[in-house]
Parts: C-alpha cells; sequence; structure tokens
C-alpha cells in the first residue's frame, strides 16, 4: 500500500463549501492572471476615489459662495470684511434692517404670486398643448409643432420691445398681469410635454375611449398621470426660472410696490452702497423659497431631469 505524500503548499482549502488549491500551489501562470486582475480592480478603486474626490472639491467650489453668503449676513458692519466663515459676533440685526427699511415683504409677496400663478399656467397649458400635438394626427400638425420649437431660437431681449409695446397699448404696465404673461406658456414645456406624452401607449387612449371617456378625461385622468416626473420638473424649473427672473420685471414695473425680489434687490443694493451685511441679509432671504423646493422636490427634480434626457 503507497502513500502520496501532499505538500503544505499543496493542501486543499475549503472556501464557501468548495475544495480550491492554495493560492502557492497554482502555476505561474494562474498567478500572473490573479495578480493582474487584482491590479486592475486596484486600478478601478483609485480611479473611483479620485473621480469622488473630483466631484467632492467640485460640490465645495459650488456651495463656498453660498456659505460665504450666509456667514457674512450674520457679520456686524465692521466685521464684513474678516475671511472667517464664522461670524464672530453673530447677529440677526441685518435682517430685521432690511425688512424694516425696504418693502421686502411686499418684494417677496409679489415674486411669490407671479412664480405661482405662470408655474400653474405652465404645466396646465403646456401639457394640454404636448398631449394635442403627440396623440392627435391632423393637418399641419408637425408644422404647428416646428414653429414652436422655431420660438426657443429667438433670444429674449429681442422680444422685450414688442412685449413692452403691447403692454403700454393694453394698459398692463405696472401690474402683475404685465409680469406674467410673456411666460404663461412655455415653447419648451411643450416640447418637454410632448416628448413624454409621446411614449405613452395608444392602445391605453383608445382604451378609454371604447370606455366612454372624454378626451380631456383621457388626458386629465390617464395620461397626465402617467408623465408625473416630467411635469414636476417642468414646474420647478418654471418656478426657479420666474422667481430669478429680472429683465422683464425691471421693465415693465414702475412702482416699488410692484417690484418683484430680484429687481427690489437690485435697487436696493445701489442705494446700500457699501453695506454689504445688508445685501447680503437681502440676498439670503431670497434664498429660501429655492432651497424649500430644491429639499421637497428632490427626487422629482433628478428623475425629471434623468428621464427628459432619455427622451428621444
Amino acid at each position: 500500500m503507497t502513500t502520496s505524500r501532499v505538500t503544505r503548499a499543496e493542501r486543499a482549502v475549503p472556501i464557501g463549501g468548495d475544495v480550491v488549491r492554495r493560492p502557492d500551489a497554482l502555476g505561474a501562470g494562474t498567478r500572473a492572471r490573479y495578480a493582474t486582475v487584482g491590479r486592475r480592480d486596484t486600478r478601478r478603486t483609485l480611479a473611483r476615489w479620485f473621480l469622488y474626490a473630483i466631484l467632492l472639491l467640485g460640490g465645495l467650489g459650488m456651495i463656498f459662495p453660498f456659505v460665504w453668503m450666509i456667514a457674512s449676513s450674520l457679520k456686524r458692519a465692521a466685521d464684513i470684511y474678516s475671511l472667517s466663515l464664522i461670524p464672530p459676533s453673530p447677529t440677526l440685526d441685518n435682517y430685521r434692517e432690511v425688512l424694516q427699511r425696504t418693502e421686502y415683504v411686499r418684494w417677496f409677496t409679489n415674486s411669490l404670486v407671479v412664480a405661482a400663478i405662470t408655474t400653474v399656467s405652465v404645466a396646465f397649458f403646456d401639457s394640454l398643448a404636448g398631449y394635442t400635438l403627440a396623440k392627435f394626427q391632423f393637418p399641419g400638425s408637425f408644422l404647428i409643432f416646428i414653429m414652436i420649437l422655431s420660438t426657443l431660437m429667438v433670444p429674449t431681449e429681442m422680444l422685450v420691445i414688442p412685449w413692452y409695446m403691447m403692454s403700454i397699448n393694453l394698459g398692463w404696465t405696472d401690474s402683475y398681469w404685465g409680469i406674467m404673461f410673456p411666460g404663461v406658456i412655455s415653447a419648451f414645456g411643450v416640447f418637454l410635454m410632448r416628448q413624454f406624452f409621446m411614449g405613452v401607449p395608444n392602445d391605453l387612449i383608445d382604451a378609454a375611449r371604447l370606455d366612454g371617456f372624454s378626451e380631456f378625461q383621457i388626458f386629465w385622468k390617464i395620461a397626465l398621470p402617467l408623465v408625473k416626473p416630467a411635469v414636476a420638473a417642468l414646474c420647478i424649473f418654471t418656478f426657479l426660472g420666474n422667481w430669478n427672473a429680472y429683465i422683464w420685471p425691471l421693465i415693465v414695473t414702475r412702482s416699488e410696490e410692484m417690484r418683484t425680489l430680484p429687481v427690489g434687490i437690485a435697487f436696493f443694493s445701489s442705494e446700500a452702497q457699501s453695506s454689504f451685511h445688508l445685501i447680503m441679509s437681502a440676498a439670503a432671504l431670497a434664498t429660501v423659497p429655492v432651497l424649500v423646493i430644491f429639499i421637497i422636490f428632490q427626487r422629482q427634480i433628478i428623475k425629471g431631469i434623468v428621464l427628459t434626457g432619455l427622451k428621444g
């Protein structure tokens, strides 16, 4: 009877229920492959961490001005030129002075009213127009869509004079409607909603028609709920665009009471001159609705952007 002697390097090692040979018992070619795979995994890990570091630096660079603005808004006038991010003696008197010296509450209300009404209008009418262009075939439908898209190539600055002449002739200057009417319907919104409605199955709409639904009921109860991410993204972009609008509200408003927040802050900045602690306080208050929107609807923002990029 012969016995085979097994060296220590050739002993089998149980791993996960299977028996494999020890790495030092493998052949030279196999060890080389293991080493190559290990180096490749190491390079991938290093590349991933390098990418994370770049993204982190980019994020810090983007958030730093906001942090500096908040810190400056809490500083006293004597400390405004200090480079410290932590105010030596934080105070809320700057915010109180801004609210007392200006019509800030009125400006804030004007911007909120304009942005909210415009957002609701864009969400409804753009969705309706997009659904019509996507699901109804009629002569000239594609031509109408192309004409709507062509308006996106016209700079806003070229439309300011016709808008202003229209506002003067119709008596819309220095009014809410005068500020809102250029943005109650958006060509970009029509394009965005049409692309999303193109993805709604026609069989589903035909089945709803057989069940006796009217066309508006089909749009409101069946098609619109299927494109909620697009509607949410459109609402968010529209609200932020109107909240930050400056050129047209500056032109169409005359009285201090009808100024929107960006216009009011711009005038206050020229009046405050070197009172940067007050200017920073006014700007910090203006970011509150924007932060609330992003905190509440951040999932819809990300999902809407992703799905928008996937639509052809």
